[in-house]
């Protein structure tokens, strides 16, 4: 029998009602949900009755419930008047009742998903509440069936502006950053791979480092948005950095420059897109709500992406010309000064929900560890969002590759050509999501962007365009869909473990995926070394259109076979994902009636 929690408003929702009800059905009103019930009790420490009943109410939440309730006056049994439980074989004590009947059915057993209780559901825990309510009526009289919050359309505008902000010098850094260092610097292959294999152990610890660390912050303007504040200012100046490496430098002194402005850089912008991965779960439980967020932050990231391509490409050296670098670095400030204004403007707009920072207790570390590497939806997102972060990198790396050397056209019609679709298959996101459900709609969505890139490095050079327009509108799906599943990964989570962990999921994520940057990094100058690629520094400044054959095959396969073949194996490793149907729905539910619990903790006094 399942308990009809009322809402304030309802006629029967009185104390007094509450109160009468529970003396007349007793046991059997209270016992299926007296899992979701957290009561503490007091123990006696110098022994005595009050020591013996709390250690008995310890064998069965049940009777540490019914121990609890009888002492605020809510049923007439005194926790004394049981029998002390005789253990049959190996199960449960089960007891023998004087005047209390026995329950007409067992305790529910724990969800299948969750394989241990949530933590405030142990006594020993020290998440749990240290102290009964003092009013349980209150608390029954508080519907758990809760919608999930809704959003104006102003908070989902606002809540883009990070994204353009930092899409806006991500963009750049990705898209610029390896023709500016090995084309115009001049710096040696193997010293941005060596740069690169430094810049991923960095990667491998900052990521996990600052989740925890976020998750576990406790303060009054929430555990996400002050590092969102105190942050901004100092990305755009290690983005500004990156771009005044003196070009007249031997190669150690490019080398040391390009990796301490990159482990500087990659720092701050973590520790922002972090946070505002992990607030997207948290402001809202609706799939929908997620996702038009999420729509907002791709469409306001893409305009930023675009930006990023096309500010450079108007400042960058141009080919046939000497390289200067002067307007290039004044726009590089220009950048990273809006770019930090942006993520201000959000971060003073977002609120952080109080329940998550007042009510969730920090896991240990490594309790969070072990939550986070038994999750298998966790492990399957990550394996698919390693091929996503795989093809982004090269992509973003060799565009430029592509517009000057294979298709010898400016690199922004190469852009439109991606970017209009991309952008058109963004909104569409919605109605796919609606027919298929979010994981169908990334797998499908992953499938065209893999067939329209494996088509770039085999059709010939004039249906390129086409090809690319058609791995746009597929990229649409990563772009908008794999935030939302995280969502859902961190609410399954929160289930199990009774705490919500996006910190810690977004960081390992990053921990088992900032990887494919690296080699994506590193991959890219050893095919263009491979197939005799021509540089500028190796063309006395000039940039060399006419490039060997081979070297043309070498900027096709690491701009389209590689990264196409990558989506299609995402698309095949999301079958083993396991939250969507009915389990999905379980999920969602439980949910909500656990963050109805936790804002309810709130009007409880301390």
């Amino acid at each position: 029998m399942r308990l009809r929690l009322l809402p304030p408003s309802h006629p029967r929702s009185t104390s007094t009602s509450a109160a009468t009800r529970a003396h007349t059905h007793g046991d059997r009103f209270l016992l299926p949900w007296v899992e979701a019930l957290p009561f503490a009790h007091d123990e006696d420490p110098e022994g005595g009755p009050a020591a013996e009943e709390a250690s008995y109410a310890n064998r069965r939440p049940f009777y540490r419930l019914h121990a609890n309730l009888s002492k605020s006056g809510i049923l007439s049994t005194p926790p004394r008047a049981f029998a002390r439980p005789a253990v049959v074989g190996a199960g449960f004590p089960r007891p023998a009742f004087d005047t209390c009947p026995p329950p007409r059915q067992p305790a529910p057993a724990a969800p299948s998903f969750a394989p241990s209780p949530p933590a405030w559901y142990t006594p020993s825990s020290a998440r749990r509440p240290s102290s009964p309510s003092p009013s349980l009526e209150r608390r029954l009289a508080v519907s758990v069936t809760a919608a999930p919050v809704r959003l104006s359309r102003g908070y989902k505008v606002t809540w883009g502006f990070a994204a353009l902000g930092s899409a806006l010098i991500s963009g750049i850094y990705a898209a610029l950053l390896p023709i500016f260092y090995q084309n115009y610097l001049g710096l040696e292959a193997r010293w941005i791979g060596l740069a690169s294999l430094v810049y991923g152990i960095w990667n491998a610890i900052n990521d996990p480092l600052f989740g925890y660390i976020t998750d576990n912050t406790r303060s009054k303007a929430g555990r996400r948005i002050p590092y969102m504040r105190y942050t901004a200012p100092f990305l755009a100046l290690t983005f500004i950095l990156v771009w005044f490496a003196p070009p007249k430098a031997g190669q150690q002194a490019l080398f040391w420059w390009m990796l301490l402005s990159m482990l500087l850089y990659d720092t701050a912008y973590t520790i922002i897109g972090l946070v505002y991965s992990a607030l997207l779960p948290e402001v809202s439980e609706s799939d929908a709500e997620r996702n038009d967020l999420q729509i907002s932050s791709s469409l306001f990231g893409l305009l930023g992406t675009i930006l990023g391509f096309m500010i450079p490409d108007l400042f960058r050296p141009k080919p046939g010309t000497s390289p200067s670098f002067l307007l290039l670095q004044l726009a590089m400030v220009a950048v990273g000064l809006i770019g930090m204004g942006l993520i201000l403007l959000t971060a003073s707009r977002v609120k952080e929900r109080p329940e998550f920072t007042q009510v969730d207790k920090p896991l240990p570390l490594l309790e969070a560890i072990k939550y986070t590497f038994t999750s298998r939806s966790f492990l399957v997102l990550v394996a698919q969002n390693f091929m996503s972060i795989l093809m982004q990198a090269l992509l973003l790396g060799g565009m430029f590759y592509l517009a000057d050397y294979v298709l010898q056209m400016p690199t922004i019609e190469v852009l439109v050509c991606v970017f209009i679709p991309l952008i058109i298959g963004v909104p569409l996101t919605s109605l796919i999501r609606k027919r298929l459900g979010v994981v169908g709609a990334q797998q499908l969505l992953l499938a065209i962007a893999g067939v329209g890139l494996i088509l770039v490095a085999v059709v010939p050079t004039r249906l390129i365009p086409l090809c690319m327009a058609l791995a746009g509108f597929g990229l649409s799906g990563p772009q908008t869909l794999t935030n939302v599943l995280f969502a859902q990964v961190a609410d399954e989570d929160e289930l199990r473990s009774g705490t919500r962990r996006e910190g810690a999921f977004f960081g390992v994520n990053a921990l088992l995926t900032k990887p494919a940057q690296s080699v994506a990094l590193a991959l890219m100058p050893f095919i263009l070394e491979a197939t005799h690629f021509v540089t500028v520094a190796q063309s006395q400044g000039q940039v060399y259109l006419n490039q060997p054959p081979e070297a043309i095959l070498g900027i096709k396969a690491f701009m389209g076979l590689i990264p196409g073949v990558a989506m299609l194996l995402g698309a095949l490793i999301l079958i083993w994902y396991p939250l969507r149907g009915e389990y999905l729905e379980k999920v969602q539910r439980q949910v909500l009636e656990l963050h109805a619990w936790k804002h309810q903790q709130l009007q409880q006094p301390s």
